[in-house]
């Protein structure tokens, strides 16, 4: 397939990659130039704008990083909508579904569906990522040969409302969020207490109460430098929209509000470019 993809992050480049691995022709576009040169030595053509990018293709996918970025882009895909035969555009960023509702009304002759992903990005290259599809059936059904190929573990149609699979997607993120916040305080309480860390480590890969999406970050947490993908501001914005949703159904949820809050913390405090489990660090520093 003709395919786009927008947003060279850690997550577009690894898709595009996958892609472009499984034969597809990709073109990829930015809104901030020279990100793109891996996949661009890869195959990739690089276009000057997203209009220009998504011209000729059949499907258009964003993987961009917040709300705002993914209205402003489709935005940009206006002039696109007057062609019946023009591309779908599939939103595999995680969003509010808010804004993934309304941007069936905004994508280029409605044609729109929700492809939240599983996984991270080593998972996505190596076609192991989950995909969460949401939308009318017909326009997920023309982009088959994507979701087969971008996640050949396995992905699920989770109905026509688009808006559910991300809902999804943020329940297992929050899940994910909650489980690193956690997993900080154990890991900083053990090496507190001046625990042996060989073993707590081993007990903590080997105890059925550690989820295992998080034996990825162990390493991290005990001793390593918190470089991995997932920033902290993701990190919060992500259970930040999960509680909206809930409290959008009359729950609070106040054990998420205060996940939010440690994540949050943890950028103000200068962990804003690193993962995730620099959560771990404002723990530390209570000890210096």
């Amino acid at each position: 397939m003709r395919i786009s993809v927008f947003g060279m992050g850690n997550m577009g480049r690894a898709l595009a990659l996958r892609l472009l691995e499984r034969g597809h022709a990709v073109t990829v576009w930015n809104r901030t130039p020279g990100k793109a040169s891996e996949v661009v030595d890869a195959g990739a053509a690089e276009a000057p704008s997203p209009a220009e990018a998504a011209r000729g293709t059949e499907a258009v996918l964003l993987s961009l990083a917040d709300d705002q970025a993914v209205r402003d882009v489709m935005a940009r895909l206006a002039d696109l909508g007057s062609d019946p035969g023009g591309p779908v555009v599939a939103d595999m960023s995680t969003v509010s579904p808010v804004t993934t509702r309304a941007l069936v009304d905004l994508a280029p002759g409605g044609r729109f569906v929700a492809a939240p992903i599983v996984g991270g990005p080593q998972a996505v290259v190596a076609g192991q990522a989950v995909g969460l599809v949401g939308g009318e059936r017909d326009l997920v059904d023309r982009l088959k040969p994507i979701w087969s190929d971008a996640f050949t573990a396995r992905w699920y149609y989770c109905g026509g409302d688009p808006g559910g699979a991300l809902t999804y997607k943020l329940l297992n993120n929050y899940l994910m969020m909650s489980g690193i916040a956690v997993l900080a305080e154990v890991v900083a309480t053990g090496q507190a207490a001046e625990l042996d860390e060989a073993i707590l480590r081993d007990f903590l890969f080997e105890w059925p109460t550690i989820a295992p999406a998080l034996h990825n970050r162990l390493d991290d947490l005990i001793g390593g430098d918190h470089r991995g993908w997932f920033t902290t501001p993701l990190g919060a914005k992500d259970v930040r929209l999960l509680a909206e949703v809930a409290e959008s159904k009359g729950l609070e949820l106040p054990i998420a509000r205060l996940v939010e809050q440690r994540y949050e913390e943890a950028a103000g405090r200068g962990w804003s470019d690193s993962d995730i489990t620099a959560v771990v660090e404002l723990l530390r520093e209570q000890r210096r």
